[in-house]
């Protein structure tokens, strides 16, 4: 998820291994766990040159279980001994900073499994993505009353009972919601299948995911032969099942795809892609569709649109100026929300 989400996160996670013992520092010292694995950012940008090879490192082994414990007992280790002295000497053990990195690093990858863009959680053994797809990457129903309850748990002494309450308020009510993000997730795929059943779509899998900054107002695409079909649902609308489909044509013969490069972008897609030819410069333009239209009645607003360019024997990507208005950033977010609540 986003930044300042797995920062409120790992403060929980820090409080809840060592608050009671050092009081905000523990928040601190957590949130700094939770942002680790998203520096995996930062190295690929330092160590790759290609767009691709980096969108194939971004939560990759930074974001798996073995890194989480690896990570764990070196910065426990290394926390514990810079800490662990003068006035502070043996107010804390190694256990305790093992524990608090363990658990912001760990749950960073966890909740990223929920999200639509995957996660590698199980590297170095496989490279399947882990997404339930029930959560969006920024959700403020998730993060504000947790970001709430710990600003305000920070008011409060260490020693006093109703700083670990507060916190434990925030990861109840968090979690409760996650909860009702599955139970959504659940929902809303009934919906759409019912949707492409009763368009006669005769489609051999669909995916579907919440748009961004909410979970009421639902995407899908559904993929048949030679073409995919996208469509949007809001659990406030009227009817019971989504009726606007809008058709999108493959195109992948467009392109010879099994290029080591594009495979891995076909992997990242999980084949849920469309390509398009602009007649006027002969560009490939690469359309990952597994990601909400910018425009419920535009096929060609895809928000995960790249530019594909051949550096030698190499292909990269950069991103594609797209041929509409998109509108700000508020136009694009009062869209969705207006969308979500049209019938309530």
């Amino acid at each position: 998820m986003d930044s300042l989400t797995q920062i409120v996160l790992g403060a929980a996670c820090g409080e809840v291994a060592l608050g009671k013992k050092i009081g905000n520092k523990a928040m601190l010292f957590g949130a700094i766990g939770g942002t680790i694995p998203d520096l995996d950012v930062l190295l690929g940008n330092l160590f790759y040159g290609n767009e691709i090879d980096q969108l194939a490192f971004h939560r990759g082994f930074m974001h798996s279980v073995v890194f989480a414990c690896i990570a764990s007992l070196v910065l426990g280790f290394i926390l514990y001994e810079l800490y662990n002295s003068g006035r502070r000497k043996d107010t804390t053990n190694l256990k305790d900073w093992i524990w608090l990195f363990f658990l912001s690093i760990f749950t960073h990858p966890i909740l990223d499994s929920f999200t639509p863009y995957g996660t590698q959680l199980f590297l170095p053994f496989t490279d399947y993505r882990v997404a339930f797809n029930n959560i969006s990457v920024a959700d403020p129903f998730y993060t504000i009353p947790f970001l709430l309850t710990l600003i305000v748990a920070m008011f409060f002494k260490r020693s006093n009972p109703k700083r670990f309450k507060w916190t434990k308020a925030g990861i109840y009510i968090s979690s409760t919601y996650l909860l009702f993000t599955i139970g959504n997730k659940l929902y809303m795929d009934s919906v759409f299948k019912k949707s492409f059943e009763k368009a006669e779509i005769n489609y051999t899998r669909f995916s579907a995911q919440p748009t961004i900054l909410n979970n009421f107002l639902w995407y899908s695409v559904a993929e048949t032969n030679d073409r995919y079909y996208a469509t949007f649902y809001s659990m406030f609308d009227k009817g019971d099942l989504a009726t606007y489909m809008i058709p999108i044509p493959k195109n992948h013969d467009l392109l010879d795809m099994s290029h080591q490069d594009l495979e891995v972008l076909k992997w990242f897609s999980k084949d849920y892609f469309t390509l398009q030819k602009i007649d006027s410069t002969g560009q490939i333009i690469y359309k990952d569709l597994r990601y909400p239209l910018l425009k419920e009645d535009d096929a060609n607003s895809s928000l995960f649109s790249f530019e594909l360019v051949k550096n030698g024997d190499r292909w990269d990507t950069k991103p594609f100026q797209r041929d509409f208005e998109a509108g700000s950033i508020w136009e694009f977010i009062e869209g969705i929300y207006g969308r979500a609540f049209r019938d309530f």
